[in-house]
């Protein structure tokens, strides 16, 4: 060997040496990073821990009372009559650094959510009436015409026309052969009901079977236990349902900011600094 190709070979064996140094160095930073608190996936103790904390009971307290109290609210002033309520509660810890396929899921601690949907008992018979005494309530909350966060359904210009088709005044206000509209709706509650007018009636489904029932981290509630939709419509004729949006009530991120709490936002709300969502 010569004394260049020797001098070559060296320069070589230093750039490959530079170049290991630096995948291991970028191998270490991932490494460190991977190991730190905020990067890691939040453990099933630290979920439950969270899910548990005071902060976090108090909130799922109020935001359950809270649609608890818009359930009743349909029962009170309408003609429905509450007859069965489900809850689904989870809190879902975040998950480890997401280098790809990014979901935001790595940027929390605990995520708890809360859906609440509620069954009426009605009268298929005077179901215009009980559409128009719904909306009626509706007008109620609404202000200078936007719909209140109680009960958002109004008389606006379809839910006229779908008063007047359910009384048999004016044709199907979706068209033409189509299928009888059994459903009005909003970015926060759904109310469905039993078509009453179809000749292949289409009816509310039972409640799934739910989640198992683990609180704090996952609640799973039925009130009456045994109570069907089956027995609502028996009794009553036809049932209605009421289903509220996911309701995010509580949420940590991984420095251990509180993001979202319900009993801080209902604070907020009483000293007019945001404005009420269900």
């Amino acid at each position: 060997m010569t004394v260049k190709q020797a001098q070559d070979a060296a320069t070589a064996l230093r750039n490959a040496a530079k170049r290991l140094l630096g995948l291991l160095s970028v191998l270490l930073i991932f490494a460190l990073t991977a190991c730190s608190s905020e990067s890691r996936a939040t453990s099933h103790k630290e979920v439950r821990r969270l899910a548990g904390s005071t902060q976090a009971e108090e909130s799922r307290h109020k935001a359950e009372n809270r649609l608890r109290s818009i359930a009743d609210a349909y029962d009170e002033k309408t003609a429905l009559t509450l007859a069965l309520v489900t809850v689904d509660d989870i809190c879902s810890g975040g998950a480890a650094k997401q280098w790809f396929f990014q979901t935001g899921d790595d940027q929390y601690k605990i995520r708890c959510t809360l859906r609440l949907t509620a069954y009426y008992g009605a009268d298929p018979h005077h179901i215009g009436d009980v559409l128009d005494g719904i909306f009626t309530v509706g007008d109620q909350y609404s202000t200078d015409g936007a719909p209140g966060d109680t009960i958002p359904f109004n008389h606006d210009y379809y839910r006229k026309h779908l008063i007047d088709y359910y009384r048999g005044h004016s044709p199907n206000p979706t068209g033409p052969n189509t299928p009888e509209p059994a459903q009005v709706s909003d970015s926060s509650q759904t109310l469905s009901w039993d078509t009453v007018r179809s000749s292949q009636r289409k009816l509310v489904q039972e409640p799934g079977p739910g989640m198992k029932n683990d609180p704090p981290v996952m609640r799973c509630l039925r009130e009456p236990a045994q109570k069907t939709v089956a027995d609502i419509r028996k009794q009553y004729g036809m049932v209605f349902k009421l289903e509220f949006s996911f309701t995010d009530y509580y949420k940590v991120s991984k420095k251990g900011e509180v993001l979202i709490s319900w009993s801080a936002r209902r604070r907020a709300f009483q000293d007019g600094l945001v404005h009420e969502v269900a």
